[in-house]
């Protein structure tokens, strides 16, 4: 009777063991927040990355969108003819259309007057173009030649713009080599391929760019009405247009553009890797940490296996230690996390953010990472004789 009420009563066995030496149990939880906050930097700079390559494409009013199939990604925009645009007119679910020049030009910092590449937009003033409802008004000082919208949010080697322009200062620079004037600030944010970006109506954009074609366009938006699949618009579009243009939905433009950066590029494997060998330098020390203890304890086991219990009982409390080490491992790991994700957004205006998705990522790679080591170690246990330990 004794023997069965002590066998039933709940006993914090594995916190004990872990708990009984707080060196052991810090160096453990410090490896784990440490490979912890490494899954987290590498998934979030590779995410945020990605993220930032469609910055732009996401503040498009559009439900299709048409480019040229040469187009490679968004740093390397092929032209094709206006007129194919126009010609989407004429199925009866297409209500409106705009056409976009997309390039990158040089633009020169009126401060210390050095140059650099920035996403230079070209569209009629009159046309929808993002989905800000603010933008439609400041849209309007675009139909004077030569005028431009900065995007606040590019970055600081462009020069103090918004500074100067909230302060009423008068705003010029040059483009291409053509004298430019802000006329008005926007948000929009750097991508993967730009640090920055500008706004400004067709006619400027062709005078920077004299050598281009009057007819020629880089993406050509689409807007159709409510209520409509767009994929079938976007089926019936391809049987109609010829050859020479790309019919996508605003998804799968968006989506053109990360696959490029993830499948054409470095950077995807480059990134996953190094989440790799930080879950792979987690597996190491939590191994290290759980084998030890049960090296250590082997004669308590032992003791336990003598007195009744069964080796599955014995086995759940490695495996309740494991499940602590990943919870108290994974939370200053997130919390860490939180702070490097901020420190990212305001030094290099990445949208690197903490999102669900990735903190289960993390959580349960942390988790798998704590009982594969404790899977290991328990070998140590069932492989343990208690004749041989007495």
């Amino acid at each position: 009777m004794i023997f069965n009420s002590f066998k039933f009563r709940r006993i914090p066995l594995a916190w004990l063991l872990l708990s009984r030496q707080p060196l052991r149990l810090f160096v453990a939880l410090a490896g784990i927040c440490f490979a912890g906050i490494l899954m987290f930097m590498q998934l979030g700079f590779r995410d945020g990355l990605f993220d930032a390559s469609v910055t732009v494409h996401r503040l498009f009013d559009a439900d299709l969108v048409l480019m040229s199939p040469r187009s490679m990604s968004s740093i390397a925009m092929s032209g094709f003819p206006r007129r194919r645009l126009v010609q989407s007119m004429a199925h009866p679910d297409v209500i409106g259309i705009t056409p976009v020049n997309w390039n990158f030009l040089l633009w020169r910092n009126p401060e210390t007057l050095s140059t650099r590449s920035i996403l230079a937009l070209g569209f009629e003033p009159n046309d929808p173009l993002l989905n800000d409802p603010d933008f439609k008004e400041k849209s309007t000082l675009l139909k004077i030649k030569g005028r431009v919208l900065f995007d606040v949010l590019s970055r600081r080697e462009f020069g103090p713009i918004e500074e100067w322009f909230t302060n009423g200062k008068l705003v010029e620079t040059e483009v291409a080599g053509k004298r430019i004037r802000v006329a008005g600030l926007v948000t929009l944010g750097p991508s993967f391929g730009a640090d920055g970006n500008l706004i400004t109506s067709r006619e400027t954009y062709l005078d920077l760019v004299p050598r281009l074609p009057r007819g020629s366009i880089e993406i050509g938006l689409i807007r159709i009405k409510d209520n409509v699949e767009p994929h079938k618009v976007v089926e019936s579009l391809k049987k109609s247009l010829p050859n020479d243009v790309r019919v996508l939905t605003s998804d799968q433009f968006i989506n053109f553009e990360k696959n490029y950066w993830k499948n054409s590029t470095s950077i995807g494997f480059i990134f996953t890797l190094g989440a790799a060998m930080g879950f792979i330098v987690g597996c190491v020390i939590v191994y290290q940490i759980l084998y030890s203890d049960v090296s250590d304890h082997l004669p308590e086991y032992a003791t336990l296996l003598a007195m009744g219990y069964k080796i599955k009982t014995l086995l759940a409390v490695v495996a309740r230690e494991a499940l602590f080490l990943s919870i108290l491992g994974y939370i200053p790991a997130y919390i860490a996390g939180e702070f490097l994700y901020s420190l990212v957004r305001i030094s290099t205006k990445l949208p690197v953010s903490m999102d669900l998705s990735r903190a289960f990522t993390v959580f349960f790679l942390i988790l798998i990472m704590c009982m594969g080591s404790a899977t290991l170690a328990m070998r140590r246990l069932v492989d343990a004789d208690p004749a041989d330990i007495f």
